[in-house]
């Protein structure tokens, strides 16, 4: 979940909703990657979540950050509830899973780097007080109500919403977890043709990374149960958005589209103000019943993008939100998947090429089925299994065209990231496969084992 933005001036005419996502553009020479991980903390002698405060706890984690690894603190409310440093950040999500917003970088050796020094830093802490931490797209045993809440006035606001507009936001909030990548554009048209393809091609990663075929103590029938979660939050938030299909798509589209997904808060001197259900199109004529008389800043539309949770969404950079948290390799692999395809041309126009004569219904049908059957879902005479392995070709031609060297120009491109995808396809199995496997073998129906074999 985001921190707050900042840095806005007043709205003084509608046009400046698109213009502040076209601010975005950049040079090609310009593009960078960001890459965002979540993950679940437990108590090591038995298993149940973390809380907020206490020897063992989310709390102790920042603390140990930023005492022993150089972080700076955010604060809330006079409390610790996020991290600062070279450009990334850590912040809490709802239920106190761990998450951190890398810099932006130019290459995946520097994102994969990055991620190797975080994990390290966090087992550092995490071996100090007695917990550990474990990459699953959803926890495993964990019932709602034994979940922590965290101290965040953004989350209490969408905590006593999510009921009133569907049947698993809760669930999504405090007991999920996602790895994505958040990439550049060049244009207007390169951002239409990117979103395109990365709304299309959204659930071949939903299946490559499908990672939470448990819930509550025992197997749900799907293997990414995080991704039918987000089919359950909130309809006016989340999706495959047909609209950026259709012809004449662009800044300003996106900019109407957000304007009636309904507010969440407004952010005011350090405290979320209860916006909930209300318009935006109002604040900008200055009738929110929430602030009557005033008008929004960019900062607050900044802040109202960020409440907003399609498959893929655009701020002033893209966002690849489809993917459940998953183990080490995986959170490499993930930006190198989406990087291969969207940072190289040739890649870009042959994964459009592979998906433009998709209807609604055939996204919407493979978004359904790869959280359920991930690699062997069937639609519409697609084979998943076959259409990931020609993605994942096109990720590692693109890859192999950008030729950005690593290890001091010991390893010529970064095509290497997505072996663990590779093996995925070769051999069928995700790791919900595999999960599944050692769940109906070697731990005899018990999820105890899962917890030492699978953290980081």
């Amino acid at each position: 979940m985001s921190i707050p933005q900042s840095g806005g001036g007043p709205i003084e005419h509608k046009a400046q909703l698109a213009e502040y996502l076209e601010a975005g553009c950049k040079p090609k020479e310009a593009w960078r990657i960001g890459t965002e991980h979540e993950k679940f903390g437990y108590c090591k002698d038995d298993h149940k979540p973390i809380p907020y405060e206490g020897k063992r706890s989310v709390l102790a984690m920042l603390e140990g950050l930023r005492d022993l690894h150089g972080w700076a603190p955010l604060e809330e409310g006079g409390k610790l509830i996020g991290l600062t440093k070279d450009g990334a950040n850590v912040s809490l999500e709802p239920g106190g899973q761990l998450e951190l917003s890398g810099a932006p970088l130019e290459t995946i050796h520097e994102t994969c780097d990055e991620v190797n020094d975080h994990l390290r830093d966090v087992k550092d802490i995490a071996d100090k007080v007695g917990v550990g931490f474990i990459g699953l797209g959803a926890a495993p045993e964990w019932m709602h109500d034994e979940m922590p809440v965290m101290p965040k006035g953004r989350y209490k606001l969408m905590t006593d919403y999510m009921d009133r507009v569907g049947t698993m936001g809760k669930t999504m909030m405090y007991r999920t977890c996602t790895v994505q990548v958040n990439l550049d554009f060049g244009s207007e048209a390169d951002m239409v043709q990117k979103l395109r393809v990365a709304l299309a091609l959204q659930p071949v990663a939903t299946a490559l990374f499908a990672n939470s075929p448990f819930f509550e103590g025992k197997p749900n029938g799907h293997k990414s149960w995080r991704a039918r979660v987000w089919r359950d939050l909130d309809a006016d938030r989340t999706g495959m958005l047909p609209f950026v299909f259709e012809d004449g798509f662009g800044f300003d589209a996106w900019a109407d589209y957000a304007l009636d997904v309904p507010m969440y808060f407004v952010y005011r001197d350090g405290v979320y103000i209860d916006a909930l259900g209300q318009s935006f199109r109002d604040f900008l004529k200055g009738e929110l019943p929430a602030l009557p008389g005033e008008t929004p800043t960019l900062s607050d539309w900044a802040d109202h993008l960020t409440t907003i949770f399609p498959e893929a969404r655009i701020k002033k950079f893209m966002e690849m939100r489809g993917a459940d948290g998953g183990p080490w390799r995986r959170l490499c692999a993930l930006p190198a998947f989406w990087v291969g395809l969207m940072y190289d041309q040739g890649a870009l126009d042959a994964a459009w090429d592979l998906v433009k004569d998709w209807d609604a219904d055939t996204r919407e049908a493979l978004r359904v089925a790869a959280s359920k059957d991930a690699l062997q879902a069937q639609v519409n005479g697609i084979d998943m299994a076959n259409l990931a392995r020609q993605v994942l070709d096109l990720s590692e031609a693109g890859l192999k065209a950008r030729a950005r060297p690593g290890a001091g120009g010991m390893v010529p491109d970064e095509t290497h990231f997505l072996n663990a995808l590779r093996e995925s396809v070769d051999s069928g199995m995700v790791p919900a496969d595999e999960l599944l496997e050692r769940y109906r073998t070697d731990w005899n129906g018990d999820l105890g084992p899962i917890y030492a074999e699978y953290s980081y």
